[in-house]
Order: C-alpha cells, then structure tokens, then sequence
C-alpha cells in the first residue's frame, strides 16, 4: 500500500473545503485546483481574468514548490474556464508559464465556480525524489 503525504503551505490559500493542497503518491503530486485568491487574505485578487490567471498559477507554482517540484515537473494541467471565449487569453498566459516545456492539457468551460472565480487550474507532476 502506498503511503500518501498531504502538502500544505501558506504560500497558496488554505483549502475552502475539506481537502489538501496537494497530494503525494509517489511518483506523483496530485495539486489540487488553484484559483485567483490572494494567499494571505483568502480574497479573490481581482474580477479582472488576467489578474485571476496569473494567481491562479502562481497558486499552483507554490503548491509544486512546497512538494519540491517545479513546474518543469507538471505532466497534465486541467483548466476550468467559466467562458470558453476567454481560452485565447488564458492561452497567452499559461506560455508565459510554460514556455519549453508543455505537459498534456484540457481545457473546459464550466458553468460555476467556487467564489465566483473566472477560471480554476490544478496539475499532476512527477518527481521521482518525492516521498511519502
């Protein structure tokens, strides 16, 4: 059996719900979805999409970081957009992130999100030195 080791830091909002920041089973680094709240506060950052996308990953990048992972680490990305029309926005955005490497993606348009977020990120990542 696996032993599983939940990630928790004060660099990403504290989870709003009965869940972990992330996850290790190693290999793998299951993050939990990230949206545009301000680590300190728990507030949303902006109504503006730009200013929420950034967060978001922002979010994640730190979630990875307390796990020991990095970007460079992610293999998949799920994006939940509350408008599909904004995907080329978020497009512009999410490569000023990943720029040579680029791990397997979805993007979806979702009719609500939690705090009224424009957008919702999560990722899995492999680390071969991550440990339970």
């Amino acid at each position: 059996m696996t032993t599983l080791k939940s990630i928790q830091t004060e660099k990403a909002p504290a989870a709003i719900g009965p869940y972990s920041q992330a996850i290790v089973a190693p290999p793998f680094l299951y993050v939990s979805g990230q949206i545009g709240l301000d680590p300190s506060s728990g507030e949303m950052v902006s109504i503006e999409f730009p200013v929420q996308t950034h967060r978001a990953i922002k979010n994640m990048k730190a979630v990875l970081e307390a796990a020991g992972c990095t970007l460079s680490d992610v293999v998949a990305v799920d994006v939940f957009l509350n408008d599909i029309i904004r995907f080329g926005e978020f497009n512009e955005i999410y490569a000023e992130y990943f720029t040579d490497h680029r791990p397997a993606r979805a993007v979806v348009a979702v009719r609500g999100l939690p705090k009224d977020a424009l957008i919702e990120i999560r990722c899995t990542a492999c680390n071969q030195s991550l440990t339970p």
